[in-house]
């Protein structure tokens, strides 16, 4: 098997580090001794800290989309236990990390907004397909009578979004977990409920 890239073992590292330290926090000194590689090495895979970060977003966001081709793209469950599975999977993933660091998405969009158009406008992209798998889902719900249909899936899949986001926020203040399970709990019994009389 063939040993990975220098850029790979960068990107990687980078993931880890920046998702644990923050954009700002993570330098290229750490990023690259995280990463077991000489500093210069940056430089010659990336041509600034900037378009390393959206690279990494992308890397993200790969891993986010393979967890949500799992669980919520999974034709083989109901649309409510697609979302059901989504959210436990990510909920595992969190609580190994003791409730530390939440999702880079959100990290990164109340980080780096202001400072890079850039980094911006991939945040605005994977919010949109996030958003877009949310609302598939939901529709797909509405259409089998579980979930309830006076709301617009795409309003349905942007509240979702923003309140999961909130949720780990929280999380990560209290280190606790129960932010999430409040989420949870209010989510699917009201927003995400079936119709009445279903």
């Amino acid at each position: 098997m063939a040993r990975p890239s220098l850029r790979e073992k960068i990107i990687e590292s980078g993931v880890q580090t920046i998702h644990e330290r923050g954009f700002a926090g993570a330098g290229v000194r750490e990023i690259t001794a995280d990463a077991g590689v000489p500093q210069g090495c940056f430089t010659n895979h990336f041509r600034s800290k900037e378009a390393f970060g959206a690279v990494v977003l992308e890397r993200y966001h790969e891993r986010t989309q393979a967890i949500m081709d799992e669980t919520l793209r999974n034709q083989t469950l109901p649309p409510v236990e697609r979302l059901r599975a989504y959210f436990a999977a990510i909920t595992q993933w969190l609580e190994a990390a003791s409730w530390r660091y939440g999702c880079m998405v959100g990290n990164m969009s109340l980080e780096v907004v202001e400072q890079s158009d850039l980094l911006r406008a991939h945040l605005v992209e994977i919010c949109a397909s996030l958003t877009q798998s949310f609302a598939e889902a939901v529709r797909s719900g509405q259409a089998a009578d579980q979930i309830r249909d006076d709301l617009d899936a795409e309003d349905v899949a942007a509240f979702l979004l923003s309140s999961w986001q909130g949720a780990m926020m929280r999380m990560k203040v209290e280190r606790s977990g129960k932010p999430i399970e409040q989420f949870n709990r209010v989510l699917f019994s009201t927003v995400l409920a079936a119709p009445k009389g279903a």
